[in-house]
């Protein structure tokens, strides 16, 4: 399996600066964020949890899925939350030539804009597995996209690591500003199951307040 970091090292976040990794701010807030979505059933497993906490979150989708259930993708939008592109199909850049990247990219747009209610949607991305070309990244933000990336890891995608674990990953590393992620994929359920409702109670407990990305 990949290395990935659960809590993002900030020599990376040095380095790579044009993205964007935590959300500075004076009100205690953090963000939860959904990849690889819509997925039946998960995502409205998600969506219920969220409207039970009164909670607005990002949602990073994949544009075939966007496809595949237009209806799933319109409620995370009439519901409040904020929508990013995903790529049409999942792609990992570092094996992906630019222009292929970009026209993948390109396709996913257009299931997000593809009627008058979303075209003043926002223009954020996240690149699946979090490797993107530098020179990807700079196409994509000289069309306007926002390339959004991660402060905390919640790993709920890795299937060698408990649930106990998941909600670990995410409870000891977030802090005011972080970009946390989770996944609404059939995958990571059983993780994301556990850990979602658990995180979001901890983390309201010790006062954070939950924004979404625009």
């Amino acid at each position: 399996m990949d290395f990935y970091w659960i809590k993002t090292n900030k020599i990376i976040k040095k380095l790579f600066s044009n993205q964007v990794w935590d959300i500075p701010n004076t009100e205690n807030k953090v963000y939860l964020t959904f990849d690889d979505g819509p997925t039946p059933e998960v995502t409205e497993w998600v969506l219920t949890v969220l409207q039970k906490n009164k909670i607005k979150a990002t949602f990073f989708c994949i544009g075939d899925n966007i496809r595949k259930y237009p209806a799933l993708f319109q409620k995370v939008i009439s519901e409040g939350h904020s929508v990013g592109n995903h790529t049409f199909n999942h792609l990992q850049g570092w094996k992906t030539t630019d222009k292929v990247y970009l026209e993948n990219t390109s396709r996913c747009d257009e299931e997000i804009h593809n009627s008058d209610t979303n075209r003043l949607l926002s223009n954020i991305f996240r690149p699946p597995y979090g490797k993107i070309r530098l020179s990807q990244s700079a196409k994509l933000r000289k069309k306007g996209y926002k390339i959004i990336m991660w402060d905390v890891l919640s790993a709920d995608f890795d299937t060698k690591i408990s649930k106990e674990q998941c909600l670990e990953n995410v409870i000891k590393n977030t802090t005011q500003g972080s970009i946390i992620v989770f996944h609404d994929s059939k995958k990571a359920f059983q993780n994301l199951e556990y850990a979602l409702p658990r995180a979001i109670e901890f983390l309201k407990e010790k006062g954070f307040q939950f924004g979404k990305i625009v």
